[in-house]
């Protein structure tokens, strides 16, 4: 296989989940945040209080580019942003009620892709897979 037809099916895989995850989210009601939100707000799950540096870096996106997704959270009512007492040029994060109540949503969409990511794949090509996935992740 040739290296842009692994990057033409890496692409094609991204873009099927993303549409899949924008689908179910669609149909739950929940409209106006794209999977980078989502990052976000899945982030914040496991972290309840986070600066925005911390978010950028937990998703792997610039600072500038989360302060954009966040600032859309916020006006979407998921998120509200607080502003450190002792040191006003830090922002942490939190997740509102509403960005709480999507949790068991987000935690069925994640079961359904799971599910179908990994249909009639055996748990030893699962682990072949991960270790590969995580060897190319190191090489870059």
């Amino acid at each position: 296989m040739k290296t842009n037809d692994v990057i033409s099916l890496i692409s094609k895989i991204r873009e099927k989940i993303n549409r899949l995850i924008i689908t179910e989210m669609e149909q739950n009601g929940i409209e106006g945040i794209v999977t980078s939100h989502g990052d976000i707000i899945n982030a914040l799950y496991n972290k309840p209080r986070m600066t925005m540096a911390e978010i950028a870096e937990k998703i792997g996106k610039d600072k500038s580019t989360v302060t954009a997704l966040i600032d859309k959270l916020v006006k979407l009512g998921y998120v509200t942003k607080i502003r450190d007492t002792e040191d006003t040029r830090v922002v942490y994060v939190e997740l509102t009620d509403k960005g709480n109540e999507l949790k068991p949503i987000f935690e069925a969409i994640s079961e359904k892709l799971l599910g179908a990511f990994y249909l009639e794949v055996s748990e030893n090509e699962k682990e072949v897979l991960l270790r590969i996935l995580n060897k190319i992740y190191s090489n870059l």
